[in-house]
């Protein structure tokens, strides 16, 4: 197990983050582009071989960061938001700036450090692929708003506008996933992961490109971490004789919205799904709780199917 000596705390924000070292005042902010990165690395070069960094997940924001540190062998965590979150609230701290936070990420990270899992890039387009699929979602949120708009009483000047944004909007989401299924496909592994994923019923280009883009860690977990990432884990509510409602709560943000799609799918194929489906629809279970199960389900199989495939190619370089 490798020995740190220093533990520094990044909080990253859209345009700056701000930098703190466990058991050090000193406090230092830098701007979240290249020049700014070069200048953390400049500024705290003497400490980073030596350290462990942690990072929230920020929406992207962390990425250029992130992948920086890993190119340069630096040991970095991108730690879960709600686990930060609820690690600072043992302290009775309410109070909230960027060097509060890059201080708790520091402490969090010199109390936890046996525990946390090191960031490792999966692919040399770790940031193209995931701005891609972070815009295409946003643009499709776009296009359902403005869908939603047409609908609405409106003249007619409106409605066609409201038609000219559906049509560009539309054309951007094809150029981007266009995009994506390029990058995907000039890399043979994302490639060969993408095809397995395809085999699954309810599973198609899109769906499984997001999923390898925004869920990189398939293959490496498993079955109930995989279930608990995707927020998909029933999570107990029993205290002595009383046994409450299972209910499933928090996981990765984007990842429900595109299984809830193919779980969408796969109840209607001519599939294993649709007879599970349908098997605890005849139990009594509601609409909800058996599309969450089939989601499951779905996570569970994707996730043994990439292990597998993992397998087999380490097998074959071996």
């Amino acid at each position: 197990m490798k020995t740190y000596h220093n533990f520094i705390g990044i909080d990253i924000g859209k345009f700056n983050f701000a930098v703190a070292v466990y058991n050090n005042k000193e406090t230092r902010e830098f701007e979240n582009n290249p020049e700014g990165i070069a200048k953390f690395f400049e500024c705290y070069n003497s400490k980073l071989r030596e350290s462990l960094c942690v990072l929230e997940t920020t929406g992207g924001y962390e990425i250029e960061l992130l992948v920086a540190l890993c190119n340069n062998n630096i040991s970095v965590h991108r730690a879960s938001t709600r686990k930060v979150k609820n690690f600072i609230r043992l302290f009775g701290n309410d109070a909230k700036t960027d060097i509060l936070d890059a201080k708790a990420l520091a402490l969090y990270g010199a109390e936890r450090k046996d525990k946390l899992q090191l960031f490792v890039p999966k692919t040399t387009n770790d940031i193209e692929l995931y701005q891609l699929a972070m815009r295409k979602q946003d643009l499709i949120k776009m296009l359902i708003a403005e869908k939603t708009r047409l609908q609405g009483p409106n003249v007619e000047f409106t409605k066609a506008s409201c038609k000219f944004m559906i049509d560009a909007i539309s054309d951007q989401i094809k150029l981007i996933a266009n995009q994506i299924s390029s990058l995907i496909e000039g890399n043979m592994d994302l490639n060969s992961k993408k095809e397995t994923l395809k085999t699954i019923s309810g599973v198609g280009d899109n769906s499984a490109s997001q999923l390898l883009i925004l869920l990189p860690e398939l293959g490496t977990l498993n079955r109930k971490q995989i279930a608990s990432l995707t927020g998909l884990a029933p999570r107990s509510n029993d205290s002595g004789t009383y046994r409450g409602y299972r209910s499933i709560m928090n996981g990765r943000d984007n990842i429900k919205p595109i299984l809830f799609m193919v779980a969408m799918a796969a109840r209607r194929s001519k599939s294993e799904f649709k007879i599970f489906y349908e098997k605890l629809i005849s139990r009594g279970k509601k609409k909800m709780v058996a599309l969450t199960a089939l989601m499951r389900k779905i996570i569970v199989i994707a996730n043994a199917k990439i292990r597998d495939l993992i397998s087999q190619s380490n097998v074959v370089e071996i």
